[in-house]
């Protein structure tokens, strides 16, 4: 018996594994490719937290390393700078999406995970002690079920969650070809929708994409009506004759894909012994390029949860947090790209609406407040009233200990909590949680400082979870501290 297997291994359920395998958990993911490759490349980019998060785990360097820094950040037809916010890493990396599975797989690889290529899950039961999960190769056995298994979830659907939402207004074509014409590369509008053809091999300078001479195009072409089937070759023709007046002589298509404005968010995040994180939890139009952000950050939210009740250090009651903090980011990610969509959209009142947004968008203030939300930099899980830090991002400070200069981020590569004391050494005392909480005395004498909010009270001490959020702020006493201890980390120890 596995303690926890993982249906799907895209981004959202290799991150989840990497971070169930650092806490010490028997992971296994099945995944029905026989290996990480991925037929095309049909999302990409990652966005300033995502980066931030892998940074926490000491792996950024290695997507920042094939990847194309650049201010990526859009809402509507609004472009936003994130080059003044206080992190390491004010941009969005241009990167696709083969490649960042590939760089994931890859340092999956290097931890304790099991591997079941080439297999599906095909269904599960489930009790109050374990979940018995069938696959298209045999059975399996797990005290919990994860699906990251996508948009259409069987794992959703077996586990009887529901999954309202919109149905589809818009809907895409999208592909990756070859042609025999020099095709007319860039963005192109019309009374459909936005269309854009571009080289798949690309790099960023002074923040304009620059294509390269020769090889595969990628197509993205808006059809004149919501597409159901799935879709061939034929299909990208008539929709490149319809927009271009030509198809450039397009053949030998590496992938072809479909891609909706449908919008739906999972009732429930869990049930029983079953979780769902990524797409199988929220789908929704690609505007802003989220989705795959926010399944990386669900995995982090939710891995050093279950794995603490897998292991007996919590309560199960610990996984209804997963949910609780989780559900209102992806709900709002949902709307706003509903609402970006309906800016683009090719009438001339809307334009009009569009012009107001980005005029009140040149605005500092409601500026920096869009940027902070769509780079992820903002989110602020509700733990009760406090300092402006409860709840948020940990910035990653260069702290003064005994041992040097150390990054605070490069604390967390393990994924263990931290007790921050930047107060006298000596005054912060956790004995009782010594095996599960590392404690650190520090010093910072800058100021601090979170995207959009600005300057804020310099705390005395600061418990950071393993996914980089503070779940208590010391200011001059510790009052409040075991009680925090003991809500996300567990009962203290009596040895």
């Amino acid at each position: 018996m596995h303690e926890v297997v993982i249906a799907g291994g895209g981004p959202t359920g290799l991150t989840l594994a990497g971070e169930l395998a650092l806490a010490g958990v028997d992971v296994a993911v099945v995944e029905r490719r026989d290996g990480q490759e991925l037929a095309g490349s049909r999302a990409g980019g990652l966005h300033s937290r995502t980066i931030e998060v892998f940074d926490q785990r000491g792996i950024a360097d290695r997507f920042l390393a094939e990847g194309q820094t650049a201010q990526v950040g859009a809402f509507g037809a609004t472009k936003f700078d994130i080059s003044d916010f206080p992190t390491r890493h004010p941009y969005g990396l241009g990167l696709w999406q083969n490649h960042i599975e590939r760089i994931l797989a890859g340092w999956v690889e290097e931890l304790p995970v099991q591997f079941y290529r080439g297999r599906d899950v095909t269904g599960f039961t489930q009790d109050d002690d374990c979940v018995d999960v069938q696959t298209s190769d045999g059975p399996l056995q797990a005290r919990y079920l994860v699906g990251c298994d996508g948009g259409r979830s069987l794992v959703r659907r077996v586990a009887g969650i529901e999954f309202p939402g919109w149905d589809p207004t818009i809907s895409s074509l999208i592909a990756e070809v070859e042609m025999t014409e020099e095709p007319e590369l860039g963005i192109r509008h019309d009374t459909a929708g936005m269309h854009a053809l571009g080289r798949v091999e690309y790099e960023i300078r002074d923040g304009e994409i620059i294509w390269k001479d020769s090889g595969p195009v990628r197509v993205m072409v808006t059809e004149q009506r919501v597409g159901t089937t799935e879709p061939t070759l034929h299909d990208v023709s008539e929709g490149l004759i319809a927009v271009y007046g030509t198809d450039f002589g397009v053949h030998s298509p590496s992938w072809i894909s479909r891609f909706t404005d449908m919008t739906r968010q999972a009732a429930a995040y869990r049930e029983g012994r079953v979780l769902l994180a990524g797409d199988a939890a929220h789908i929704h139009s690609p505007d802003g390029g989220q989705g795959l952000n926010i399944g990386v950050q669900d995995a982090v939210n939710l891995g050093w949860k279950l794995a603490q009740v897998v292991e007996g250090v919590s309560h199960d009651e610990l996984l209804d947090t997963y949910q609780a903090e989780r559900h209102p980011v992806a709900a709002r990610v949902l709307r706003n790209t509903m609402a970006s969509v309906a800016l683009r959209r090719p009438d001339d009142r809307i334009k009009a609406l569009g012009d107001v947004v980005s005029e009140l968008l040149g605005f500092e203030e409601p500026r920096t407040h869009f940027a902070a939300m769509l780079s992820g930099l903002d989110v602020h899980y509700d733990l009760g009233e406090g300092h402006p830090l409860l709840g948020r991002r940990m910035p990653d400070l260069d702290l003064v200990t005994a041992d040097g200069t150390v990054r605070l981020y490069a604390l967390l590569h393990e994924a263990r909590p931290l007790l921050l004391n930047l107060a006298e050494r000596g005054d912060a005392e956790i004995d009782p949680w010594a095996d599960r909480v590392q404690l650190v005395d520090a010093e910072y004498a800058r100021t601090w400082e979170l995207p959009a909010l600005g300057a804020v009270t310099a705390p005395t001490a600061v418990l950071v979870r393993p996914d980089g959020y503070v779940a208590w702020v010391g200011e001059g006493t510790d009052h409040g501290l075991f009680d925090a201890l003991t809500t996300w980390f567990g009962l203290p120890s009596t040895a």
